[in-house]
């Protein structure tokens, strides 16, 4: 079977950001499923260009996965409007890319952003293939209740694109069960038309038992008890949350924040930190998914947190998944959906999102108890084991792909 997907901000593991799409290609591959992807050329995180000189479409492999690079315009961080026009720059290529992309049997776009999905039910409608609609995030839900669409026009104009999009689509795909639920209580789709394949992690990734010693001496903090924040420095993350708790640690020189990515705001935050003379802080940048292991073992606990929106309670952030494969205990600043996982494994801490005292005092308590500490490591790992191993969810999602597409080999 051969499959197109449509998306966007798609991450390779020599690149910074979730490699959800590329593991699961990568694992269907063994089921007789080949993946093209149709990506943009530019970095989600950084807006800069992952390739030099891109043409209109530019080809790549990446082990068992074909890759199309559709040429974007190069202002994702400029402002709402501009980032609007590169999203809508990318659903014109893409759509280019998409017919040119070879047989295939179907096609898949994935959201946010939801231009892409757009541009993925054109190439199906175009080529009469089913389109499969994959939602890992609330939109427009979501940058409504951020602010950053306030416009009642398009508000209304982006709930009728979600909704045609929804009823178009062959299948509906989650990422989360909280997703599951809003699309069948809140938007009438049917339940038998919605899968679940949640975000996970290849546990072999990640080896509990290593120290990441070459990290720590790169930042030079080999001493420290150190506090990891991995993933997008961005509005929704929550960033000076942990900002102002860092300040309130500063009292134990042994303790060390480190800040391991990129994104529209981390300028913002640096200047944040300076204001606040916070100095146990350092912001690394991002460092590619492949790094993710060396990172996660040097540090002691990490740390997960969003702004204090409802909407917020629905996602499976992977970085959770990837601190609990390292066998590292989550600070949780993030309640929903991954509390629950969290609390069943007995994988962390949970304290309420926006308290900066709650978020400090949880890690002064891990600090102060070793035990407790190597305990909530070890539960992590043997729960992310058990219930979300990439793997599996890659066999039942090749499986659903058969089901849609049913005699294709």
């Amino acid at each position: 079977m051969k499959v197109v997907l449509i998306h966007q901000t798609f991450v390779a593991p020599e690149e910074a950001g979730g490699t959800r799409h590329f593991e699961l290609a990568s694992h269907c591959e063994k089921q007789g499923i080949q993946f093209t992807i149709v990506a943009s050329n530019l970095t989600y995180l950084t807006g800069k260009s992952v390739i030099e000189n891109p043409g209109l479409i530019t080809e790549e492999k990446r082990g068992p996965v074909r890759i199309l690079r559709a040429r974007t315009l190069a202002t994702l961080h400029r402002s709402f409007f501009w980032r609007t026009l590169s999203f809508l720059s990318f659903m014109v290529t893409s759509v280019w890319a998409g017919l040119r992309a070879g047989p295939v049997d179907l096609v898949m776009g994935t959201s946010p952003p939801i231009f892409q999905a757009l541009s993925a039910w054109v190439v199906a409608l175009l080529r009469r293939r089913p389109f499969v609609f994959e939602v890992r995030d609330l939109w427009p839900e979501f940058a409504i209740d951020i602010g950053i669409l306030k416009n009642p026009i398009l508000i209304g104009i982006a709930r009728l694109l979600e909704r045609f999009l929804y009823w178009q689509s062959e299948h509906l795909m989650v990422n989360s069960p909280a997703y599951k639920k809003y699309l069948t209580k809140q938007k009438d789709v049917d339940a038998n038309k919605v899968t679940l394949i949640p975000n996970g992690v290849n546990p072999q990734m990640f080896d509990p038992n290593a120290c990441g010693e070459a990290f720590r001496r790169e930042w030079d903090l080999e001493d420290k008890f150190l506090v990891v924040y991995a993933g997008a420095v961005g509005m929704a993350n929550d960033i000076p949350n942990i900002l102002r708790a860092a300040r309130g640690l500063m009292s134990d020189e042994g303790i060390h924040v480190a800040i391991v990515g990129d994104g529209k705001e981390l300028g913002k935050m640096k200047e944040l930190a300076a204001e606040l003379k916070v100095t146990n802080v350092t912001f690394t940048g991002a460092m590619p998914k492949s790094r993710m292991p060396e990172v996660l073992a040097a540090s002691d606990v990490c740390l997960a947190t969003l702004r204090d929106i409802p909407m917020f309670r629905a996602p499976y952030p992977n970085k959770v998944f990837d601190y609990m494969a390292a066998g590292r205990p989550t600070v949780l600043g993030i309640d929903g959906v991954i509390r629950e996982v969290i609390e069943e494994a007995e994988a962390g801490i949970f304290v309420p999102p926006g308290d900066s005292g709650a978020l400090s005092a949880a890690i002064q308590r891990l600090r102060q108890d070793p035990e407790l500490c190597a305990a909530m490591g070890r539960a992590a790992r043997d729960g992310v084991v058990r219930n979300f191993d990439r793997s599996v969810h890659a066999r039942k999602f090749g499986e659903l792909l058969y089901r849609l597409v049913p005699g294709r080999d």
